[in-house]
C-alpha cells in the first residue's frame, strides 16, 4: 500500500505517495510499544530510520521462524523466488 501525499491536491484529495507510509504491528513475539523512524514536518520524507516494506516482511518471517535468506517459493514458471528482495533484513528494534 502507498502512503498519501502530505498536501491536498487540486481536487481536494490526496494522491499515492510511496516515499512515506506507516504500519502498525503487534504480537507475534515482537518488541512492541515503540515508534521507529520519523518524517519531516509535513510527513513527506523520512528523516530518521527509513525502512523498506521488505524489512517489515523479513521481520514478520523471522518471528515465524522462517529464514528469508534460504527459503524460496516457486513462481508460476517453477522458478524459485526469495520471499523478500536481497538486502532486506529483520528490523533489529522488533526482534
Amino acid at each position: 500500500e502507498f502512503g498519501r501525499t502530505p498536501t491536498i491536491n487540486k481536487d481536494a484529495g490526496r494522491d499515492h505517495w510511496p516515499r512515506v507510509s506507516c504500519a502498525l504491528l503487534a504480537g507475534g513475539g515482537m518488541k512492541t510499544g515503540q515508534v521507529i523512524g520519523a518524517t519531516d514536518r509535513l510527513g513527506g520524507e523520512a528523516t530518521e530510520r527509513p525502512v523498506q516494506f521488505g524489512d517489515v516482511f523479513a521481520t514478520l518471517y523471522h518471528n515465524l521462524g522462517i529464514d528469508v535468506g534460504k527459503v524460496t517459493v516457486n513462481d508460476l514458471s517453477g522458478r524459485p523466488q526469495y520471499l523478500v528482495d536481497a538486502g532486506c533484513q529483520p528490523m533489529k528494534e522488533l526482534v
